[in-house]
Order: structure tokens, then C-alpha cells, then sequence
């Protein structure tokens, strides 16, 4: 059987590690495009020779050419600028706006059936420029930043009650910034609610309310600590990783109920813009969008997410772009 062609635009940290667990997983053959010369084939030339003692038979290759992702099933878009200390994701705006809109039409000329999944930052942002540029159904236009901020939030409960994370189950909604909207009330240790747990450890109400507290706070600021460690760039391994979930369950078409960048179209109360929801997806992309019930205090935050995510989309169409 033939593999599946997943195209990687934007060969820096993400892409090449994104690269390498593509081929590891045996999911398809990989071609890494860069604009800088050399650079996507030096990094897959190495990951393919690891082939070896990885032990796959698909092929991972690097170009500078945009003929080379024709016909891909699946483009993922990591192109663009990464932060920098100081640095929010909508600071990026301008610069990687104008890089998405080449990326899309380039995309939509060699591409046009296939299935996208976009990191770039400002993501929310990114995300609707692609679709608008693009014109490629909503199905089809995803973003990934739910799965790496809902990792991260559970990572974090993971470390507070010395549980293994695999048993954890967190989900972050909302736009992919400062007003992300973490779930307290629907976290949980494979059915025990994680605010019960703490409220057992720690034998008072509002200390576990603090904590819980804390936690939602390091996971809107994540990004922003790996940026302030590292100082020349931004995270990397766990975004990659994020989107190799995504990328795993459309081509394997696994069905899988994930926090994705999705066109809303009323669900929880918003009409025609992107943002983080729990979406099924499959071989055909993002297959259904699932409506939490959210209280009061949840959709008022998810309301204020949305606020964030449509004055970025008034900044870049007043910007021209």
C-alpha cells in the first residue's frame, strides 16, 4: 500500500522534530520545505539516516521547492517567526500574516485536496487567514495549540498529586493565548475530579482553589517560560509532539476527541471564527465539533477568549492582510 505524503512547511525546531516522530510512527513519507538553502535537506538527510536503527521504511526528504508538496495528503505549517523573550504570539502578527498568505496560495496550488494543520503564531489569526486565503472548506483548516495546552495543564496536575499523567484528562478551550480557558470542572484522575483530589491533600477548600488556581495561571504563561529559559527561541518539542496527535488521528482516521483550532458555526454561542473546542478528528479532517455545557463562569471566560481571538482578526484585517 502506498504511503500517505505529509508535507511539512517551515524547517526550523518544530518542523524537524515534527519530521522525525512522522517517520518513527511509519505514518508517511515526509517532505520538509524551508526557504533557506540547505537547510530541510541537511535536517531530514540526518533523520533518514536514522532509519536504520529507527527501523522505517518511509521516506523523509527536504526541499526548497514548492513543487515538491505536490499532491500531499497533509500539510502541517510551522513557517514563520518564533518568539522571543518579551514577546507575546500577537506581537508576531504582521510578519508571519504576510508569510501565511504566500504559504496559502502556494498550498492551495500544488496542495488542493489535502488536509491542514497550522502552528504558526499568531495562531487563531494564522488559522483564518489561511481558510480565507486558501478557500479550502473548514473541515479541511485546522490548528493545533489545544493539545499542547491541555498537555501542559495536565502535566502540571500530574506533578501536584504525584499521579501518572497518563491517567490525568484535561482540556483547554478558547483562543491560543493569555485567555485560554482551562476546564477545572471537567479535569479529572480517570474519573475522579482533579479539585476532589486536591481538596483531600490538602484538607481545605480554598488552598486546593489556590493551587488549581496556579496551575491554570502557568498554563496560559507556558510558552512564554520555555521562551524566557531558552532566550533564542520558543518551545518546540512538546508542539511538535501536540501535532503528531492530530496528524496520527486523521491519517490513521482514529476518531480521536481532541482540542482543536476549529470553525465555529454556533457552537457554544459563536458564529465564523476559529478557536479551541473538543473536535473529532478523522480521515476527512475535523469531522464534528462536540458543544460542551459550559456554566456561567466558564462561558463567560470562553466569551472573552473569543473577544481576543476577533480583535486579532480586526488587527489583521485592518492591517490589509
Amino acid at each position: 500500500m502506498a504511503h500517505k505524503k505529509i508535507a511539512l512547511i517551515g524547517g526550523g525546531q518544530i518542523g524537524g522534530v515534527l519530521a522525525q516522530l512522522i517517520a518513527i510512527r511509519h505514518l508517511g513519507d515526509v517532505v520538509l520545505f524551508d526557504i533557506v538553502e540547505d537547510l530541510p535537506q541537511g535536517k531530514t538527510l540526518d533523520i533518514a539516516e536514522a532509519a536504520g536503527v529507527d527501523k522505517f521504511d518511509v521516506s523523509v526528504t527536504g526541499t526548497n521547492n514548492y513543487n515538491d508538496i505536490v499532491d500531499s495528503d497533509l500539510v502541517v505549517i510551522t513557517a514563520g517567526l518564533p518568539r522571543k523573550p518579551g514577546m507575546s504570539r500577537d506581537d508576531l502578527l504582521t510578519t508571519n500574516a504576510k508569510i501565511m498568505k504566500n504559504v496559502a496560495e502556494k498550498v492551495r496550488e500544488f496542495a488542493p485536496n489535502s488536509i491542514v494543520i497550522i502552528i504558526s503564531n499568531p495562531l487563531d489569526a494564522m488559522v483564518t487567514l489561511f481558510k480565507k486565503v486558501s478557500g479550502f472548506p473548514a473541515s479541511r483548516v485546522m490548528g493545533q495549540a489545544g493539545v499542547l495546552d491541555s498537555s501542559r495543564f495536565a502535566t502540571f496536575i500530574a506533578w501536584e498529586l504525584g499521579v501518572s499523567v497518563k491517567d490525568v484528562n484535561a482540556m483547554v478551550l478558547g483562543g491560543h493565548g493569555d485567555t485560554m480557558v482551562p476546564l477545572i470542572r471537567y479535569a479529572n484522575i480517570n474519573g475522579i475530579p482533579v479539585m476532589e483530589m486536591l481538596e483531600r491533600k490538602y484538607n481545605d477548600k480554598t488552598k486546593a482553589k489556590e493551587v488549581i488556581m496556579a496551575m491554570v495561571e502557568r498554563t496560559k504563561m507556558a510558552g512564554g517560560e520555555v521562551v524566557k529559559l531558552l532566550k533564542t527561541g520558543s518551545a518546540f518539542y512538546s508542539p511538535a509532539a501536540s501535532a503528531l496527535a492530530m496528524v496520527e488521528s486523521i491519517i490513521l482516521d482514529e476518531k480521536r476527541l481532541l482540542p482543536t483550532c476549529a470553525l465555529l458555526n454556533g457552537e457554544f454561542g459563536v458564529s465564523g471564527y476559529y478557536a479551541g473546542v473538543p473536535a473529532v478528528l478523522g480521515a476527512n479532517g475535523v469531522e464534528k465539533i462536540i458543544e460542551l455545557s459550559l456554566n456561567s463562569e466558564e462561558q463567560s471566560a470562553f466569551d472573552n477568549s473569543i473577544n481576543a481571538v476577533k480583535k486579532l482578526v480586526e488587527d489583521m484585517d485592518r492591517l490589509g492582510l
